[in-house]
């Protein structure tokens, strides 16, 4: 359920199930500079589909997973994500990861058409829509392929670091309506729990709990034989297959033919959902350039929800190998489940 902020509300008070709008294309270009951003932060051709509609804040992203360097958790300023709104790639190379998209409050007002944040009046209209094309190439590489820019590959420019022990964000967490107060604890408990687990590495292997490994442990034992592809496609039904099905198909290092299982997948195991598309391409976020994808989907409403990962608000998609689902065969699975005239 969502509430529609207050028209009386202060800049920064916006929390996650507010209604609010995003401004004019006009509106917003005023508040960029020369390359197209708002401190650091670009606003990218995909986002002004989205000017003049209203929309539910899915999460404030007062940070975020720095998935350039790998390098822990960013922090975000008067930043938020809205409830639907993904990037369609199709200034980027038609680039199939379908990130969320980050929307300063400066972008944004109340339905009341009350600024979220008020406009930086020293900033000049000096941006138009061709600015922001122009921002989304950032050259060529050596193979004279594109290389991109977008607000992925710019995160680090637009975010601060994050320290573990800031306990602040861990507040903002819950206050912001993010995450509520169980999940919290018990991520922060994980949280403590690994921190445990990579300091007792330097121990005898007879004193480590599962050897170290951070929870949830896991680690693959494969790679077994190769699966015969089962060429999905959107809208199918699969089944998450089980933890030792899945660790059987990965590395040591938890990796199929280089795409990782993440911490973030576990708890999908045994569930099931659709098949909302084929991931054939999408930017590699530090290099800027397109990778070429082979037997991938992602699936419906399957994102990470952050428990691993400090309560990161991205929902960023997980990438599934057609190796770790089955198929559902829903004609035999309704006939199962019909009742008998």
């Amino acid at each position: 359920m969502t509430t529609t902020q207050s028209a009386g509300a202060v800049p920064g008070s916006v929390r996650a199930g507010d209604v609010v709008r995003v401004r004019s294309r006009e509106e917003i270009l005023a508040t960029l500079d020369a390359n197209g951003r708002l401190d650091g932060q670009p606003f990218m051709p995909e986002m002004l589909q989205f000017a003049g509609r209203e929309l539910p804040v899915f999460k404030i992203a007062h940070k975020t997973c720095d998935t350039i360097n790998k390098a822990g958790i960013r922090r975000l300023d008067h930043t938020v994500h809205l409830v639907g709104a993904r990037c369609d790639g199709s200034a980027h190379g038609g680039c199939q990861a379908g990130c969320l998209l980050f929307w300063r409050e400066e972008w944004l007002e109340t339905p009341a058409g009350i600024p979220l944040r008020a406009q930086r009046r020293e900033l000049s209209p000096v941006a138009t829509e061709k600015t922001l094309h122009d921002d989304t190439v950032a050259g060529v590489d050596d193979d004279g392929a594109t290389l991109y820019r977008c607000a992925a590959t710019e995160l680090v420019r637009a975010s601060s670091p994050l320290p573990s022990y800031e306990v602040g964000q861990y507040v903002a967490d819950v206050r912001s309506g993010n995450y509520r107060p169980l999940f919290v604890i018990c991520g922060l408990l994980i949280l403590l729990f690994n921190k445990f687990q990579a300091l007792s590495r330097k121990l005898p292997r007879q004193l480590r709990i599962a050897d170290g490994l951070p929870y949830p442990f896991f680690r693959g034992t494969g790679p077994g034989p190769k699966a015969e592809p089962l060429r999905l496609q959107p809208g199918e039904l699969v089944e998450v297959r089980s933890k030792d099905e899945i660790m059987a198909t990965l590395g040591p290092n938890n990796k199929n033919r280089g795409l990782i299982f993440d911490f973030e997948m576990l708890p999908y195991c045994g569930r099931r959902a659709r098949v909302l598309k084929t991931v054939e391409r999408i930017i590699e976020e530090h290099t800027g350039r397109m990778l070429r994808l082979r037997d991938c989907v992602i699936l419906d409403q399957v994102t990470c929800v952050g428990r691993y990962h400090r309560f990161c608000p991205r929902a960023i998609h997980s990438y599934w190998r057609e190796a770790w689902l089955r198929r559902v065969d829903e004609s035999s699975t309704a006939a199962a489940n019909s009742v008998p005239q």
